[in-house]
């Protein structure tokens, strides 16, 4: 599948714009899916800001996201414009220390 170019501008704004943005399903105050809901969770433990995007509010999104990132699943987490995973690595990344240390360097190292 290929990216409408006008979909994949729309992506990169999103992840250039914030420093942390969660393609997901739902809201950071109303989450659609269990996977999305524990990342939420984990961000919430960490942070107390960043960007949630509904993918089931826009399906350009919610399938672009996918071709844009090279990953099957929702939801999708960005930090500093990298694509860091879905639910299990975030849930990795979490248990190990990792996340916490990426949320907490200054953009852009």
């Amino acid at each position: 599948m290929t990216l409408d170019p006008k979909t994949r501008q729309r992506i990169d704004d999103l992840v250039k714009k914030h420093r942390v943005v969660l393609f997901m399903k739902g809201d950071r105050s109303f989450p659609q899916c269990g996977f999305s809901a524990t990342v939420v969770q984990i961000l919430d433990s960490l942070i107390p800001d960043y960007e949630t995007v509904d993918v089931l509010r826009d399906p350009a999104i919610r399938e672009g996201v996918k071709v844009y990132s090279s990953w099957p699943t929702i939801p999708q987490l960005y930090i500093d414009g990298e694509f860091q995973g879905g639910c299990d690595i975030v849930r990795e990344m979490y248990a190990s220390g990792e996340l916490k240390e990426k949320l907490a360097s200054p953009r852009g190292r």
